[in-house]
């Protein structure tokens, strides 16, 4: 039961519509937002946003330099200086850019383009649009200037030409450019092995994107083989090799332990939370006073559950799923974070920085401290936690019958794993909370179905999780299927995200959403031409249902793990964002993130959004742009370092294969076929690697492009996609992340 002293649970009786526009109520004052704050803090003399007007409609007519502005519009010599700081402000955001000359202009005039570059590791890259509609532009390996990955850049747009040469397979018209300026240097360090010639001392970087030797000063420190992090200096040219100075030597390149802290130093992730953020955790109570369970709904003695993977140990998801007369009762319960973290404070401020948590093998690095994220936040069994609570009654039919959200104190019934749930979803229940998961799984295979139905892209993947030792030596590798047990999970967090999202957009609260745009035709089409090699028949990729059936069609063919990836290179990456511009992959046209609050500071702000909604605070989050730019980066840095920590241990294990007396071998299928090889995958392993033709056997094969194929001219041995090897190791490549088979 609820106290009356409880703030009133929302219910709605009606499917929730989505509403336009996104403005503040007057019932939840809001902060200034990040476009107010800057318009406060622009130069008072020149008038503010008013000035700023009138300076971006100048800028539309001509470039002009500083003085010829000041002039034009008026100002005296006294105001340059803050002429200079808004042009300096306004050149950082994008609105304007500096040309030749010290000239500005708006980007549009000049065709240039401002974004962050993202390289790849041919060493071309791509600046990332800022604005929604717009395609990224493509960047090749000469014209990158002196620009590393993640900068902020200014590149000019080049006049589309036909492409016969460098990027055949791509469009026959490319949308190109060349970075003419770095506005921002994200990285100003290099992680990598120190090397020694006959004259200079120099490092290599792990990173591959990084393609150049940088020049560094002798340490009495460091020492040939040793993995540093190294400063670099200014650098002009990228004719000429960059220059550094180490600043930390991290161990042997061997030793235990200096491959993670490797990644975590090249990817910028913190290890030790700061002392008065530590200290405000442990101040946190672990028992709940009674008068906060006076406050909220009572759930204590609902059977609820938790499922999670074999190692979790932050909890915050549970469910409770029960029939009613018209279908469903749906209950999602999460942990109430926003409760102990306060905006502003010490563990709010630590929690944006870090942005979210990251999982490496054998280490995780928490968003927040453990003695909330493992700790009182975490929704353990048999233990009372305040969660915010999301409830939605759903027809037969999966219809959304009604919904409420509220603040409430649970106490788990149990703390199942996901195989625990498997394998119960397996057999006839036999006990009450076995028959709940099974009710669980009838309404979220319908959510399931419903979602394909409506557009929804199947793009999951199977995973392998990497088990290590003390030491950090992978010792196993369990790959890990999106079976219906996760599924379960699953939709029943979509639910309650789409939810959440609905119910902050009706009632215009200010958010962050999670959003998914609309694929660039021109990279669809290119995805096209792909799929075509494959002898794959293909419409037009621009039509949803198209896409749907062809990854239909790719279920358990041999290209699926190739041309699923291929897709999803296609595909805009999934970003945070003030707006609701909806989720293309997902087919939702309200999303955002909810119930994951303990390791994601996305769905802190959800929570102090829907805080604001229930009227338990007044004044919900504020400066949301730069939230939600500064949470999509670390999101990627984090993902960027669990892939490529992955990738390191099964290097290591394959590296130590190679040197068994007795190698171990492997089952492999042919992905595609390439006139200098075969390209395997270990399904087992989730790995790729290359079985280079002077290997293959002893006979001369002929590549037939024609029919993708490479047959040996004496032996009349045909290799193709599709075909099934027995392999095993035949070299590492550290360096390029990189390792080829030989066949048996």
């Amino acid at each position: 039961m609820r106290s009356k002293k409880s703030p009133p649970s929302l219910r709605v009786k009606k499917p929730i519509h989505s509403a336009r526009g996104l403005k503040k109520i007057a019932d939840c004052p809001q902060e200034p937002n990040e476009v107010q704050q800057a318009s406060l803090k622009k130069p008072q003399g020149l008038g503010s946003t008013n000035f700023s007007s009138r300076l971006l409609r100048l800028l539309a007519k001509e470039p002009l330099d500083e003085t010829q502005i000041l002039h034009q519009l008026r100002l005296n010599e006294g105001e340059r200086q803050k002429l200079k700081d808004l042009l300096e402000q306004l050149e950082q955001e994008g609105t304007i850019a500096r040309i030749r000359k010290k000239q500005y202009v708006l980007p549009d005039v000049a065709d240039l383009f401002t974004g962050a570059i993202q390289f790849h590791i041919n060493g071309s890259a791509h600046v990332l649009s800022e604005v929604p509609g717009v395609g990224d532009l493509f960047i090749s390996a000469e014209n990158t200037f002196t620009a590393m990955h993640g900068d902020r850049v200014v590149a000019r747009v080049a006049t589309e030409q036909p492409d016969l040469g460098r990027n055949r397979g791509r469009r026959a018209l490319q949308k190109e450019g060349r970075v003419i300026r770095i506005l921002k240097r994200v990285n100003r360090t290099i992680v990598g092995t120190l090397q020694k010639s006959k004259k200079f001392h120099y490092v290599v970087a792990d990173d591959p994107r990084f393609i150049h030797n940088l020049y560094v000063r002798p340490s009495l420190k460091a020492k040939e083989g040793d993995k540093v992090v190294a400063r670099l200096d200014v650098w002009t040219s990228r004719h000429v090799n960059p220059e550094g100075t180490i600043i930390e030597v991290l161990g042997r390149v061997g030793a235990p332990g200096v491959d993670m802290l490797s990644i975590m130093r090249k990817h910028h992730l913190p290890e030790d939370f700061p002392a008065d953020v530590l200290l405000q955790a442990d101040q946190i109570s672990t028992t709940i006073p009674p008068n906060e369970i006076h406050r909220r709904t009572d759930l204590r003695d609902h059977l609820i559950i938790t499922i999670d993977p074999d190692d979790a140990r932050d909890f915050d998801d549970a469910i409770e799923v029960q029939r009613t007369a018209n279908g469903w009762s749906v209950g999602v319960h999460i942990a109430d974070v926003s409760h102990y973290v306060k905006s502003k404070s010490p563990l709010d401020r630590e929690a944006f920085l870090r942005g979210n948590s990251v999982y490496l093998p054998g280490r995780v690095i928490p968003m927040l401290p453990k003695t909330l994220s493992d700790g009182i936040c975490s929704l353990k069994p048999h233990e009372e936690r305040l969660v915010f609570s999301v409830f939605a009654e759903i027809s037969r039919k999966g219809k959304i019958l009604s919904t409420r959200f509220c603040k409430s104190v649970i106490r788990s019934a149990a703390r199942l794993t996901y195989k625990e749930a498997f394998a119960i979803l397996q057999r006839p229940p036999q006990t009450e909370i076995e028959h709940r998961v099974h009710i669980a799984w009838e309404v979220a295979s319908l959510l399931r179905r419903q979602r394909f139905a409506q557009g929804a892209l199947d793009l999951d993947f199977p995973e392998v999780k990497v088990w290590v030792d003390q030491l950090g030596h992978p010792v196993r590798f369990e790959r890990i299927e999106n079976d219906i047990s996760h599924q379960l999970i699953e939709e029943l967090m979509l639910l309650a995200n789409e939810l959440t999202a609905r119910e902050l957009k009706f009632h215009k609260l200010p958010t962050i959403y999670r959003i998914h745009e609309k694929p660039d035709s021109d990279r669809l089409l290119e995805y096209r031409e792909q799929v075509l090699i494959h002898g794959l028949r293909v419409g037009d990729l621009s039509n949803r249902d198209e896409l749907q059936r062809l990854l239909t069609s790719l279920r358990g063919s041999p290209y699926e793990p190739m041309l699923k990836v291929g897709l999803l290179k296609s595909l805009k990456r999934a970003r945070y964002f003030p707006d609701p511009l909806g989720h293309f992959g997902l087919a939702k046209a309200d999303y955002l993130h909810f119930t994951s609050p303990i390791r994601r500071y996305a769905d802190l702000i959800a929570h102090r959004s829907l805080e604001c909604r229930l009227g338990w605070v007044r004044g919900g989050p504020s400066q949301l742009l730069k939230v939600a730019e500064h949470i999509s980066m670390t999101e990627r840095s984090a993902a960027d370092a669990e892939k490529e920590a992955i990738k390191l241990k099964k290097l290591e294990y394959f590296h130590d294969i190679l040197h068994q007396k007795h190698p171990s071998s492997f089952r492999a299928i042919v992905l595609e076929v390439r006139n200098y090889g075969l390209l395997v995958e270990l399904p087992e392993l989730l790995v790729t690697g290359l079985i280079h033709l002077s290997i293959l056997g002893d006979d001369f094969f002929i590549y037939d492009s024609a029919r993708g194929q490479l047959v040996g001219s004496h032996s009349k041995a045909i290799h193709k996609a599709g075909d099934t090897l027995e392999v095993t190791v035949a070299r590492v490549d550290f360096f390029k992340q990189q390792v080829d088979f030989k066949p048996l």
